[in-house]
């Protein structure tokens, strides 16, 4: 969870769990077990983690069998989280395995005025031996609230292997409901120290320099059977060959910082034409359960597959008012960056403006960028790439608007979530994303996401709005949605990141 880290948090904050150790030939393995999905905590996920976001083939040892397990639990059906040890003797902690941030946090027993605090573990100086002072204050903000306090070096247990001198911060204030209701202690950072705030080594940094794995790499298993009790696996220092079938594609990290790859485009079923012409950029997350992206393209996706959200009355404004003007200008070849400029619903090279959003910004920075941020703006933007993407199909005006219309219709809802009928998942197309100039198709089953039982069931969605503007912008995020159809490699040592079909 990181300063300049606007990704701090994409995190479904998780439950408690035991912790059995596993390490061998340099190795360890992390047991993942689940929990349904609920709406509440999809709600927390879309408001905390889009505040945040504004702001060759390595060689591997083979696991060997009966090593010991650390088991962990996924609330959400997508948060991955265990414990970990801090001090000596070692206290206890829940933590989210999350490769979206950098920093360990924890509270501490000087976490007086938060009553997130009182609901959790502290993590209690003078009951360990290896502790070391070192006081150096800090704060992380989020979207629904923040954290503070100070930071603190003790060794770090992850299964049966001790990491020495860790540093890592003591949290003496939660300030958010998001906080006190989570079922987890803290955060265990698995992205680059680049993000980390700081700028503290992060645990998995000395876990390679210390010797404590065998290679450079760490990877995910998420299980992608809703029923199962171990939801998945996390091995530090290799892969389980158990968990994947054939090879991995490996795309190189673009962006140290977040695990941020090239995306080539995708497809809706059996077009044939892109909503991510050129490429776009991808975050791989395990601290996000769905897939984010453009609103514009969200919006495209969820029309698809009979997703409904709310009604935007924005976008019908500008479709009604501005339509026209919109299409004759595109027919007419002006640039679809100038188109909004020119109709005056965004400020000149307005995107441009907002570079500093991809970056960790104050609060009151946060505000102005909001405040230029005009929903009608929005809509324009969305509603000329919606009439570009026709244009290229060779659709005729009235049935481009017509199209457009229903689009505003699917515009997911405030908080983010769209809902599709659980009777129809069958008849719905496959979703196709281009990495490495090969295609990682999503059926139906993996991205729509079931929770309840019987007249109580609803399925969702597993695509959710999040708009990052240029130059950072368009930006993906590969969440658990996706890592549970593919087996995910996090190669540290070669900066990339690896692919193959989950097994």
């Amino acid at each position: 969870m990181g300063q300049k880290h606007f990704a701090a948090v994409f995190c479904l904050w998780a439950l408690t769990c035991s912790l059995l150790p596993l390490f061998s030939f340099g190795m360890m393995r992390v047991g993942l077990q689940k929990r349904p999905l609920d709406l509440h905590s999809i709600n927390a996920f879309k408001k905390a983690r889009e505040q945040h976001l504004r702001s060759g083939r390595p060689m591997m040892g083979a696991l060997s069998n009966g090593e010991p397990i650390v088991p962990l639990k996924d609330y959400m059906n997508a948060q991955y989280f265990g414990e970990i040890g801090i001090g000596t003797p070692p206290q206890t902690f829940t933590v989210i395995f999350d490769t979206g941030s950098s920093n360990l946090w924890v509270p501490s027993s000087k976490c007086y005025f938060s009553l997130a605090c009182y609901t959790h573990n502290w993590y209690k100086a003078k009951k360990s031996h290896t502790y070391n002072k070192n006081g150096t204050s800090c704060k992380i903000s989020y979207g629904t609230g923040s954290i503070s306090g100070f930071f603190s070096q003790d060794n770090v247990k992850v299964g049966s292997s001790i990491v020495k001198n860790q540093d890592f911060i003591e949290a003496t204030r939660e300030g958010s409901l998001t906080f006190l209701v989570g079922k987890f202690d803290g955060i265990f950072g698995l992205g680059f120290q680049e993000i980390s705030v700081g700028r503290a080594l992060p645990v998995w940094y000395n876990m390679v320099e210390q010797h404590l794995v065998s290679e450079k790499v760490f990877s995910f298993w998420l299980n992608g059977n809703p029923n199962a009790k171990k939801g998945g696996e996390l091995v530090f220092g290799g892969v389980d060959p158990k968990h994947f079938k054939g090879n991995h594609t490996y795309v190189p990290v673009t962006e140290k910082g977040y695990w941020q790859i090239e995306m080539g485009d995708f497809f809706i079923g059996g077009s044939s034409t892109g909503v991510c012409e050129g490429g776009c950029a991808a975050i791989v997350d395990s601290g996000t359960s769905l897939l984010a992206g453009p609103t514009a393209v969200v919006t495209e996706i969820n029309h698809a597959i009979g997703a409904e959200g709310v009604l935007s009355v924005e976008c019908k404004e500008v479709v009604s008012q501005y339509g026209e003007l919109i299409w004759d200008l595109l027919v007419s070849g002006v640039k679809p960056g100038d188109v909004c400029s020119q109709v005056g619903l965004c400020s000149m090279r307005r995107d441009q403006s907002k570079s500093a959003v991809i970056e960790m910004v104050t609060e009151k920075e946060q505000s102005e960028l909001s405040a230029r941020d005009t929903p009608l703006c929005s809509s324009c933007q969305m509603l000329v790439l919606w009439v570009q993407n026709q244009l290229k199909q060779k659709a005729n005006k009235e049935r481009v608007f017509d199209y457009v219309n229903q689009l505003c219709e699917s515009i997911p809802s405030p908080s983010g979530e769209s809902v599709v009928g659980c009777n129809d998942i069958t008849k719905l197309p496959n979703i196709s994303f281009t990495i490495g100039d090969k295609p990682f198709v999503l059926t139906p089953e993996q991205y729509i996401l079931r929770t309840g039982e019987g007249i109580t069931e609803v399925c969702l969605s597993g695509f959710i709005a999040f708009d990052i503007p240029p130059p950072k912008g368009p930006l993906w995020i590969l969440g658990d949605v996706f890592m549970r159809a593919y087996h995910t490699v996090f190669d540290y040592g070669n900066l990339q990141v690896g692919f193959a079909e989950a097994a």
